[in-house]
């Protein structure tokens, strides 16, 4: 048997010589945060896949949410063929999958012919910010709270019934309530258990406002190492929910309650391991920690569009949800976009902009990429606000993707940070959306419109 969650080679060697795991799952993140790939058998993954890569149409890379064929990516097209990128394996990923029978689970960077990085690879552009923060002797440590919402109807229900009509787990608020999350616990437990098996390490699950939400947290860590396991467990936590006859999703805004967060927590430290977003007196704000804040709070409408990039991500915003509408730090304040909470080490940043549908590459990719603007301009702080950042005369975030996205083409410092191959490809992502989005007929359009006009 292996001694930790994480397997060497020998150990997946010796595992599939007896017949415990028989499947690899070969997987990358795509741009909306979903694993994509292949399962292979543990032979061909041993002889083949770790010496020589493996390969997958570079249109994963290129779709709109429903993997379809979409114009205006330079990356790739029908005009250049959609060619293979490259699936190069990163071995410190290899782990149990134990909520699949006999499977193992690897995350790949993906790269172009010639072995070189994607840049419009998510896990890619977290990297080359973290190497950035690295020229400065920092480090980024980070967590991400995922919330989601569970329906006793399986996903082929669900879809047969338009998601009309379905029945949350839970028929009231059962924010904290250890009777309402009682009702759902077999389920909860499994993901629970499934993850530490993974070596997924879980602090807690709760209860939240809607109707069937919940969450379930886990243990910060290194950036690049909590963005893995967040989409790990984000895929895990679906096919356990379709495993049980039931549904869950994490889309931001699923009715007119309470939306799916995906509170970002994030904390930098020095090379010694020291927390930097306090004074050596250990209580008072750093100075790098307001030139962060502050590169955070200016850059926050440019990058919004990491924060929430779908057309139902901007529907979560609103007045008394929890979810902010202004852009503003306080200590402890949930009204705010960003608050600071913590002490010693664990001081640090919650972004509560981002919700369950995000890619948590992108957001942290986004967050380091802001404060370092802030740490090497050496931006003027921004006031500490107090009360309720609702009501208050604040700069607010933007209000539909169309808006975010403009910002996001036209900002000089996206282009300076992230690339103008980059922008354009993420500009396009939006865009693909919105396109669709505005050909559809909806059911409001119906109601509102079929008599009465």
């Amino acid at each position: 048997m292996v001694s930790t969650p994480h397997l060497t080679l020998p150990e997946l060697r010796g595992m599939a010589e007896r017949g415990e795991i028989d499947t690899v799952i070969v997987a990358a993140c795509d741009m909306q945060g979903r694993l994509q790939g292949k399962r292979v058998m543990p032979r061909f993954f041993l002889e083949s896949v770790t010496s020589e890569a493996a390969e997958g149409c570079s249109y994963l890379l290129a779709t709109d949410i429903e993997c379809g064929t979409v114009p205006g990516y330079e990356l790739t097209s029908w005009e250049k063929g959609y060619g293979d990128f490259i699936f190069a394996p990163d071995l410190s990923t290899l782990r149990l999958a134990p909520w699949q029978p006999g499977a193992a689970i690897i995350l790949c960077d993906i790269e172009l012919k010639g072995h070189k990085p994607a840049d419009m690879s998510p896990r890619t552009m977290l990297k080359q910010q973290l190497n950035r923060l690295k020229a400065h002797g920092l480090t980024a440590w980070a967590a991400t709270e995922l919330e989601f919402i569970m329906f006793r109807n399986t996903y082929e229900d669900a879809w047969n019934k338009a998601y009309r009509g379905l029945t949350p787990a839970n028929q009231y608020n059962n924010d904290y309530s250890i009777l309402g999350t009682a009702r759902v616990e077999p389920i909860i437990r499994r993901i629970r258990n499934a993850m530490e098996t993974a070596g997924i390490q879980v602090e807690n699950s709760k209860g939240e406002c809607n109707l069937g939400q919940h969450e379930i947290n886990f243990r910060y860590g290194p950036a690049v190492e909590t963005c893995d396991k967040h989409v790990i467990y984000k895929e895990a936590a679906k096919e356990i929910a379709a495993q049980e006859n039931a549904a869950i999703t994490f889309m931001a805004k699923f009715n007119e309650r309470e939306g799916n967060s995906c509170h970002t927590h994030l904390s930098l430290r020095n090379e010694a391991g020291d927390a930097v977003f306090l004074d050596a007196d250990g209580h008072s704000p750093s100075k790098l920690f307001k030139q962060f804040m502050a590169g955070l709070l200016r850059h926050a409408p440019e990058i919004a569009l990491f924060f929430a990039p779908n057309i139902n991500s901007y529907k979560r915003f609103a007045l008394g949800s929890f979810a902010p509408t202004a852009l503003a730090w306080g200590m402890d304040n949930r009204t705010c976009a960003f608050r600071v909470l913590g002490h010693g080490k664990s001081i640090r940043v919650e972004n509560r902009l981002p919700g369950g549908d995000v890619n948590p590459y992108l957001v942290l990719a986004a967050m380091i990429a802001a404060g370092l603007a802030g740490i090497e301009g050496d931006y003027a702080p921004v006031p500490l606000f107090t009360g309720n950042a609702y009501t208050a005369d604040l700069p607010r975030v933007p209000n539909t993707l169309a808006d975010a996205a403009k910002l996001f083409a036209e900002s000089e410092f996206t282009h300076s940070v992230f690339g103008i191959d980059v922008v354009k490809h993420y500009t396009n992502m939006a865009k693909v959306e919105l396109d669709a989005f505005n050909a559809a007929v909806t059911d409001w359009e119906r109601f509102r419109s079929f008599e009465r006009m």
